[in-house]
């Protein structure tokens, strides 16, 4: 049976880690969709504490355990990069206080730029600067690869986005929106353009969760944090880019800071297309399976099949 995440249950947690006699305030955080966290303060100690969801959730592919990268992608971005990342303070996934996997972070100042009135496009210029810094750390081996090991790596990236699309079909199919046909259509489609991904490029770390919740700011518009980095993925920035144009954060400004040209190539706008479908269908298991919301997966769905059909 699934323990209830309650203040006693973040209290535990915490006390586990922090000096002794100390007393706990503890105050929830609302706009996590996928872990459930609080924010703790204890004295001078501000941390945020994160709970992953219940091991029988229904995920996507690469979502269950996906926690258990965090901790060495925030070591890389903080040696490696200026990129404002959380230290982390513990991970612990023995299920010995909780049934779920969990992290505590010191708490980034600021707030997200959903809740907050800021200079949009300052803040955008920023986020390309960083984003760019991220992009510039590369692995050897492409898709996920993190310890919660989803999928095999994949020496080329074309094989990795083969992987990745075929799980993400597999999933939708499990929760009832596509049939067999739609998704043999689906795996078909990329077979039919799976040459257009064999490029020569390096697997670069990749966010890909870049949106107003995870982008913190003080009150000059300055960014003072980019989190939750348990989505990351080693490969093509161009499935990044897909992420970016659909969150609202692919404008002038980011490009203006991250500095490259984007690919504008009749191949490179399929590839586009892919990625974006890639990032839209995800949202068909998130509505059914976690949200259990068959309408709005109706509605990603109907969106999907219209793009399905400007590439058959």
């Amino acid at each position: 049976m699934t323990e209830p995440i309650d203040h006693k249950t973040i209290e535990k947690i915490a006390t586990r880690y922090l000096p002794s006699d100390f007393t706990v305030q503890i105050a929830p955080i609302l706009t996590g969709k996928f872990n459930t966290s609080f924010f703790v303060t204890a004295g001078e100690i501000s941390w945020v504490v994160r709970i992953a969801p219940p091991r029988d959730a229904v995920f996507i592919f690469y979502e269950r355990d996906m926690m258990r990268q965090e901790p060495g992608i925030h070591r890389l971005l903080s040696a490696k990069t200026s990129v404002p990342v959380a230290p982390v303070i513990a991970f612990d996934d023995s299920g010995d206080l909780v049934d779920r996997d969990f992290l505590i972070m010191e708490r980034l100042a600021g707030n997200p730029i959903s809740d907050v009135a800021c200079d949009y496009g300052k803040v955008l210029h920023q986020v390309g600067k960083y984003l760019a810094q991220v992009h510039g750390q590369t692995a050897s081996m492409y898709g996920y690869i993190g310890e919660h090991q989803p999928m095999p790596a994949q020496r080329r990236w074309a094989d990795a986005f083969h992987i990745m699309w075929n799980r993400l079909i597999d999933g939708i199919v499990e929760v009832g929106h596509y049939d067999e046909k739609e998704s043999s259509t689906c795996r078909r489609l990329l077979d039919r353009n799976i040459r257009l991904f064999d490029r020569n490029l390096p697997a670069a770390l990749l966010h890909m969760d870049v949106w107003a919740q995870n982008i913190l700011v003080d009150e000059h518009s300055n960014v003072t944090g980019i989190v939750d980095w348990d989505r990351a993925l080693w490969g093509d920035p161009e499935i990044e880019y897909a992420v970016l144009d659909y969150c609202g954060i692919s404008e002038p400004a980011f490009w203006e800071g991250y500095g490259r040209q984007r690919d504008t190539s009749p191949e490179a706008q399929v590839r586009q297309v892919f990625y974006l479908l890639y990032e839209l269908q995800k949202y068909i298991i998130i509505r059914q399976g976690r949200g259990n919301d068959p309408t709005r997966a109706r509605q990603y769905k109907q969106q999907v099949m219209q793009i399905f059909e400007r590439l058959t």
